[in-house]
């Protein structure tokens, strides 16, 4: 299986801090890697690092080949990202945001055309999609940004706490999305999310990140089996004593 992303020795400081330090792992194509830890562990860091918005000071991330540092622009055609504080344009309705982002991914009118309707599909949000954004739960703010972010079919689509302060029913339906792109449309995914639960129904690997580094790297199933543990709260503990 080919590699969508790899990620060796990857550091950033800001001044005297160093908030990664030397993370490493790589991710398969048609995967959902999950990086999981606390407040302040380096994740979101990282996942920024790798959609080319932050400049590593050290390491190195390629994404199908292509090095961050030296192909930013082709990268960024090729990934789309979802940061945890996301958000849309509440002036605008929701089928008029699509149009406008699609506009920003491309300028054929004809992908345009196709990028919207995906995203429109994907968003689940039936007649509300021609609704005011202002007028929008978070729920269904939330699947519409996730719509915005996957509409374009990126190789690797990184969600950073993609169902945040969700309730049951909205998380279930992104996360239902997020195993159907790559079930169906062949997607690599890489996201982090403190919901161990979710982690561990959506995953095909975790990667366990603190104090800027990780501890561990395996399936979930392996990982409990490795700590002796219930669940992957109780691996997390275990790994970063």
């Amino acid at each position: 299986m080919s590699t969508a992303l790899e990620v060796k020795n990857l550091t950033k400081n800001y001044g005297s801090f160093q908030a990664v330090k030397g993370i490493s792992f790589s991710v398969a194509e048609n995967e959902i890697f999950a990086l999981i830890g606390p407040n302040g562990a380096g994740k979101s860091t990282t996942l920024r690092m790798i959609a080319t918005l932050l400049e590593p000071t050290s390491g190195r991330v390629t994404v199908g080949g292509l090095d961050v540092s030296k192909d930013a622009e082709k990268i960024r055609e090729i990934i789309s990202y979802l940061p945890e504080e996301a958000g849309a344009y509440k002036n605008l309705r929701g089928i008029e945001y699509l149009r406008f982002m699609a506009a920003l991914f491309s300028d054929n009118p004809k992908k345009q055309r196709e990028y919207v309707e995906r995203g429109r599909a994907f968003s689940n949000l039936g007649r509300r999609i021609n609704d005011k954004i202002s007028t929008y739960s978070k729920g269904m703010g939330r699947k519409l940004l996730l719509a915005r972010t996957v509409m374009c079919l990126p190789k690797l689509a990184i969600l950073d706490e993609p169902t945040s302060g969700l309730d049951i029913v909205n998380a279930r339906e992104i996360r239902q999305i997020i195993r159907t792109l790559v079930k169906e449309e062949e997607m690599t995914i890489l996201l982090s999310s403190h919901n161990m639960l979710e982690i561990e129904y959506l995953s095909d690997r975790v990667g366990i990140v603190a104090d800027g580094k990780i501890h561990e790297i395996g399936t979930a199933t392996e990982l409990k089996k490795k700590y002796d543990a219930e669940n992957l709260e109780e691996v997390f503990v275990k790994a970063t004593q």
